[in-house]
């Protein structure tokens, strides 16, 4: 949102995109009510310009948010009624959470995908995608993990994201 000039520019070229299929926007790092409502404006904004250019291109594109800072995890309930689904950043979201820096060596041993508080969070997200029937994924190196799919799987998580 500080380079609105370039952001637009990011999303004409997804909308344009959707003209030869399926696309989805996922709008990362959103801590508040007003980015969402915000870049969606800037979305619709972007539409308008296609279309008034007359460049094809489809205004329902699945709209979705990345849960990786903890004011979205408590504002999950409020941020569902106006994307079609989440995807949980489990690197960034245990960093923030936990109050420590995973690249820092000295600190880097605090970093706990497991630790109650992350867990609880994870369950808050997935009990808010169950109630508003909001899709969630969930990525990071906490999804690569074969010790931690199980947990995820309990948690009610059915779309993990990983690398090979």
């Amino acid at each position: 949102m500080k380079k609105p000039d370039i952001f637009r520019t990011q999303l004409r070229a997804i909308l344009r995109a959707t003209a030869y299929g399926d696309a989805r926007v996922l709008f990362p790092m959103i801590s508040s009510y007003e980015e969402v409502i915000g870049a969606k404006r800037l979305l619709s904004k972007a539409a308008d310009e296609l279309e008034a250019e007359g460049e094809p291109c489809n205004r329902d594109i699945k709209i979705g948010i990345m849960i990786e800072i903890p004011s979205a995890v408590f504002l999950a309930e409020t941020l569902a009624k106006e994307v079609d689904f989440f995807s949980i950043g489990t690197n960034d979201l245990i960093q923030y959470a936990l109050a420590i820096d995973r690249n820092n060596k000295e600190v880097a041993y605090l970093y706990q995908p497991m630790h109650p508080a992350v867990l609880r969070m994870l369950k808050h997200v997935t009990d808010v995608g169950r109630r508003t029937g909001t899709t969630i994924c969930i990525c990071g190196e906490m999804a690569g993990d074969p010790l931690h799919a199980p947990v995820l799987l309990g948690l009610g998580f059915q779309e993990l994201s990983l690398l090979p």
